[in-house]
């Protein structure tokens, strides 16, 4: 059975052992709101579950980006309303949702078979930069501070309780993931979501276990020395794999996120 954690007052996370993805739940007095839906149906139904076990309030959810192992449950919770970056809805659409699940079913053999009686749901309330939620005597900010991981991360904000749920922007129980980066803008989005962090705010990543300031601020200046290798790289000529060796994440992630780097710098 799927249990939800409280880690504030009406804060709820979920570490699925599946991907270690991490989803919320944040309870009003009039409704409650989901953060990211996990990756198959089945995990939603687990997740539902256990988000019923703690209130039968009216539900919303939040996809904090588009892709598979936040959004592919998003079927499960309908008719909720669901709230994404308008990217997210673009990257789940039809003309990019499907090219995602096939990728996905040769990525992860084992999860292929639910992958494919997915019912692709994109987002229903879309948001550019700003839009706060009143969920009953509980204000929830949802904020698009930049592209970084994907072209639509959202952080959500819950000042009553000193959280922030950021999605995959922010890693812990792995490096970041750098497949549809952007890795020269991710240092200013973390930099902009830095000054809501206080010393004792709780920052929930998109995997693993909540982490503090400290822990942002310092996987922010990794971020920013990668970019600065991009940068000076690519002003160099150097090779990909020349770059790759001196970041300090894994060399093969790295890697990604060079040639992701040179393509951004250099198109017309």
């Amino acid at each position: 059975m799927t249990h939800l954690r409280e880690i504030a007052s009406n804060v709820h996370i979920l570490r699925h052992k599946v991907l270690d993805v991490t989803a919320a739940l944040i309870v009003g007095e009039e409704s409650a709101l989901v953060v990211d839906t996990l990756s198959t149906t089945a995990q939603a139904r687990d997740l539902l579950d256990a988000v019923r076990r703690v209130t039968d309030l009216p539900l919303a959810v939040v996809n904090t980006h588009h892709h598979f192992d936040h959004t592919f449950g998003n079927a499960v919770f309908t008719p909720a309303p669901i709230w994404a970056h308008e990217e997210t809805a673009v990257l789940l659409g039809p003309h990019h949702g499907e090219p995602m699940r096939a990728e996905c079913q040769r990525a992860y053999p084992d999860l292929a078979e639910e992958l494919r009686e997915v019912t692709l749901t994109p987002p229903t309330n879309l948001i550019r930069t700003t839009q706060d939620l009143d969920l009953g005597a509980r204000l929830v900010e949802l904020r698009h501070y930049g592209r970084g991981h994907s072209a639509g991360d959202l952080v959500v904000l819950i000042p009553d309780a000193d959280v922030v749920i950021a999605g995959d922007l922010v890693e812990e129980s792995g490096p970041p993931q750098f497949d549809d980066a952007y890795p020269l803008e991710w240092p200013d989005t973390l930099a902009a979501l830095l000054p809501h962090l206080g010393p004792d705010t709780q920052v929930v990543p998109g995997h693993g276990r909540p982490v503090d300031r400290a822990f942002v601020h310092a996987q922010h200046e990794q971020l920013a020395s990668l970019a600065w290798l991009i940068r000076e790289g690519d002003q160099d000529g150097a090779p990909p794999d020349r770059v790759a060796a001196k970041s300090p994440f894994p060399q093969d992630l790295s890697l990604i996120a060079v040639h992701r780097g040179y393509l951004h710098l250099n198109q017309s």
